[in-house]
C-alpha cells in the first residue's frame, strides 16, 4: 500500500506567493484566529496545503461579501465538523441568476443606431450608472448588457417618443418600488420558510444547508411569477380606468373618475374570488358596483317619468 504524499512545506513568503496574498495579510489572519498557526521546525515556521486551502476559502468568502467576523464563525463551524461545503452551496444558490435571461454585448455604434442614430454621451453615462450597460475593459467601444429585455424596453419607449431622460428617471423610481417588493418577499420567506435554518448558524450542517438550497431553487421563480400576475391584474384594472378618465376628460358634464378605498367584508371578497378568481375580483366588484349604480339611476328616471305622466293625466 502506497503512503500518501507528504504535505508540501511552505515558508510564509512562499505561501503568500502561492496564494496571491501578502505576508502581512497571513499574519493578520493568524492573529484573528482565521488561519491555523504554522508548524515549528527548528527555527523556522512551516505552512502546509491546509493553509493554502484555508486562505482560498477566506478569499472566496470575502469575494462573496462576508466580513472577517462572519468568516471566522463559518470556519469555526467547519473545524468542528458542522460543515462548510453545504453553506457555500447555499450561498452559491442564493447568489446565482434569478432570471433565465442571458447577457449580451452591444457596440457603441449599434447602441446609437437603436436610439435614433444620434450619439448621447450623457444618456450612455447614466445607463452605465444604473447598470443597464456595463463597460467592457478590453473593448472601450462595447458594452455588456445584463438584461437585453430591459434595454429593448427602453428602445421601444424611445421610439414611441419618450425622452431618454424620462426613461432613466422612470427606471430609478421603478427600482425603488421593486427593491421594496424584493425586500418584503425575502422577509416573508425568511419568517415562514427559512427561519429554522438561519436561527442558529452553528447548527447549519451540510444536510440542512442542502435542504435550504433546494428550497431556494423551488421558491426562486415564485417572486417573479407573483409580481407578473399582480402587475397584469393592476395594469388591466388601472389602464381601463385611466382610459375612461381620459376619454371623458373632454366632456365637462362627465365627472372625473376617482379611486377611493372601500371596505368590503372578507366573506364577500372570498365569494367573488371563488366566482371569478382572485386576479379578477377587484375588477368584478368595480363593474358590479357600476352596474348597480346605473340600474338605480335608470329606476329613478323611470319613477320620475311615471310620476310626471300621472300628473299630466290628472283631470
Amino acid at each position: 500500500m502506497t503512503d500518501p504524499p507528504a504535505p508540501t512545506p511552505y515558508r510564509i513568503e512562499d505561501l503568500a506567493h502561492h496564494t496571491g496574498t501578502t505576508v502581512r495579510t497571513i499574519r493578520a489572519y493568524q492573529d484573528r484566529g482565521l488561519l491555523p498557526r504554522p508548524e515549528r521546525r527548528g527555527r523556522a515556521n512551516v505552512y502546509s496545503d491546509v493553509h493554502v486551502t484555508r486562505l482560498r476559502q477566506i478569499a472566496d468568502l470575502l469575494d462573496r461579501g462576508y466580513t472577517l467576523a462572519s468568516i471566522k464563525e463559518l470556519l469555526e463551524a467547519w473545524d468542528t465538523g458542522r460543515g462548510l461545503g453545504g453553506v457555500l452551496g447555499l450561498v452559491t444558490e442564493v447568489e446565482g441568476p434569478w432570471t433565465d435571461e442571458e447577457p449580451s454585448r452591444v457596440s457603441r455604434a449599434e447602441l446609437d443606431a437603436r436610439f435614433g442614430g444620434t450619439p448621447d454621451d450623457d444618456a450612455v453615462a447614466e445607463a452605465v450608472e444604473l447598470g443597464v450597460l456595463e463597460p467592457v475593459p478590453a473593448d472601450p467601444d462595447s458594452f455588456l448588457v445584463p438584461s437585453p429585455q430591459e434595454l429593448a424596453v427602453a428602445v421601444e419607449l424611445h421610439t414611441a417618443g419618450v425622452p431618454l431622460s424620462a426613461i432613466t428617471g422612470h427606471l430609478r423610481e421603478l427600482r425603488v418600488q421593486v427593491e421594496h417588493i424584493a425586500t418584503r418577499f425575502l422577509e416573508f420567506t425568511t419568517e415562514h420558510v427559512f427561519a429554522p435554518y438561519l436561527d442558529d448558524p452553528h447548527r447549519l450542517t451540510d444536510d440542512r444547508a442542502a435542504e435550504a438550497a433546494s428550497l431556494v431553487r423551488r421558491l426562486r421563480p415564485l417572486a417573479q411569477q407573483t409580481v407578473d400576475a399582480e402587475l397584469a391584474r393592476a395594469m388591466r384594472l388601472f389602464a381601463t380606468r385611466h382610459l375612461r378618465r381620459q376619454l371623458g376628460a373632454g366632456d365637462p358634464r362627465k365627472p372625473v373618475e376617482e379611486s377611493r378605498p372601500v371596505s368590503i367584508p372578507a366573506e364577500t371578497i372570498q365569494a367573488v374570488e371563488r366566482l371569478v378568481g382572485a386576479e379578477r375580483a377587484a375588477e368584478f366588484v368595480a363593474l358590479a358596483a357600476e352596474r348597480e349604480v346605473r340600474a338605480r339611476l335608470l329606476d329613478d328616471l323611470m319613477t320620475s317619468h311615471v310620476a310626471v305622466k300621472d300628473l299630466d293625466e290628472t283631470p
